[in-house]
């Protein structure tokens, strides 16, 4: 049974639920259960999930449940994750804590696309969810918002160091997210009255002393201005220590950086770069468009006019040819896992390439000793070959691997000194990209 994989589909924003809970331990684990699953059945809807996981994946039902929970129980903990095998995606976990430990029900559920939650129909079905095991299992915390504006708002820490939020944990409402339950003892902290007087689009006492809060109808919209005014109006509420202005500026701040920026890439590295954006993370996506939006690479000065190429100093000049090639499965070998195009030695795999390298973070994380000795030849050796395939090159063989020359119409190139360059940081990684050299070379090719 294949299920969806939540991180290999596009990056996009989804809804994010937080859900920590204490349940009873008094009578068994499937009585205790039974409550959440059915719940979880009655309501999902469209995002119901079709797979559990323990140890071994199989089609979600109560038998399934059950021996996934054995499987994954060790000692006090135990966690299984459901999923779905159609859109929209889910990667959601149950994580139980078991006696002599307070007995803890933990979940996190995502849905992507985010999308999905625009209708009202598909929320309210959503929060009526959350409200009944909110009803069942005492909440010490639950959150449910986009999570691209949960990255930004600076969750879990909210500014705090590491030991001081593990510390004081959700000791005050630092955020008010599009549905929040407030458990008893903050609930408290805050008033009772207060909280419950809140201006927001529901606002209601659980009978356990919780208050269930929802700020507006759709998570979807949450940038919108209204939306956001009324996530404002609700967390100043809640804390009157806080200025409104300040509180709605940084909310439209938020919203600002999260808005859909066109890209306006550099041609000649809009292949790579288009990979790039569509797997960064999606909270950091537009600011980094308009950044390349912005940015202008360096235009290629590893080649000399063909009347100046460097003369063939070589004896066996097929010999050479032929280590070139085989240098160039070096790069193969190391990346065909991971970019299986790199079989083809196509210009397309050049920006796979350019991406993966890129993705790895490879100058940084490597040994400059393995890089320059190993990745740099392979490199320059796949990029000199994907000239020679596919623009009509022919290699001029140097005794020096950093003098070796394609001649590519009226220029020779010189693939190693572009793949040293290109290996030297992250940044260079973008200024020598190996996408753009050949782009370059395609273009005065076809203009000579």
């Amino acid at each position: 049974m294949k299920r969806l994989k939540f991180y290999d589909v596009k990056e996009e924003d989804y809804l994010r639920l937080t859900f920590e809970s204490t349940f009873g331990s008094r009578v068994s684990l499937e009585s205790e259960l039974e409550p959440f699953l059915q719940t979880l059945e009655e309501y999902a809807g469209g995002w119901m999930p079709d797979v559990v996981e323990g140890k071994r994946r199989r089609k979600y039902n109560r038998t399934a449940i059950w021996k996934a929970l054995e499987e994954e129980r060790d000692g006090d903990f135990a966690t299984i994750g459901f999923y779905r095998t159609k859109w929209p995606a889910l990667d959601m976990t149950l994580r139980l804590r078991f006696p002599p430990r307070v007995p803890e029900l933990d979940i996190t559920i995502k849905v992507k696309p985010l999308s999905f939650f625009t209708e009202e129909e598909r929320c309210r079905p959503f929060v009526e969810m959350v409200r009944a095991w909110a009803c069942r299992y005492l909440v010490s915390r639950a959150a449910a918002q986009s999570s691209d504006d949960e990255e930004l708002s600076g969750s879990p820490r909210f500014g705090r160091d590491m030991q001081t939020s593990i510390r004081d944990g959700f000791d005050k409402i630092y955020e008010v997210s599009w549905l929040n339950v407030f458990g008893p003892k903050l609930v408290e902290s805050v008033g009772r009255e207060r909280m419950l007087s809140t201006p927001a689009w529901r606002v209601e006492e659980l009978p356990n002393g919780s208050v269930l809060l929802v700020t507006w109808p759709t998570p979807a919209d949450f940038a919108s201005d209204e939306a956001r005014l009324a996530q404002a109006r609700a967390h100043v509420h809640l804390r009157p220590d806080l200025d409104f202005d300040t509180v709605l500026r940084g909310l439209r701040e938020r919203s600002a950086m999260l808005a859909p920026v066109e890209p306006r890439f550099p041609p000649d590295v809009e292949p790579f770069l288009s990979r790039v954006v569509e797997r960064i993370s999606s909270h950091v996506r537009s600011r980094k468009i308009a950044e390349f939006n912005a940015w202008h690479p360096p235009e290629p000065d590893e080649w000399r006019p063909a009347a100046d190429a460097l003369p063939l100093d070589v004896d066996d000049v097929e010999r050479a040819r032929a280590h070139y090639r085989y240098l160039a499965e070096h790069l193969v070998a190391l990346l065909h896992t991971k970019v299986p195009s790199v079989f083809d030695t196509t210009p397309e795999s050049l920006s796979d390439v350019d991406y993966q390298f890129w993705h790895q973070e490879f100058p940084r994380v490597f040994e400059r000793q393995n890089i320059d000795t190993l990745a740099v030849p392979a490199i320059g050796a796949y990029l000199g070959e994907v000239l020679v395939r596919h623009l009509g090159g022919q290699w001029i063989p140097r005794q020096k691997l950093e003098e070796a020359q394609v001649r590519v119409g009226d220029r020779v190139w010189l693939p190693f000194v572009r793949a040293w360059r290109y290996m030297r940081t992250c940044q260079s990684l973008l200024d020598f990209s190996l996408t753009q050299l050949y782009r370059v070379a395609e273009r005065h090719r076809a203009a000579g």
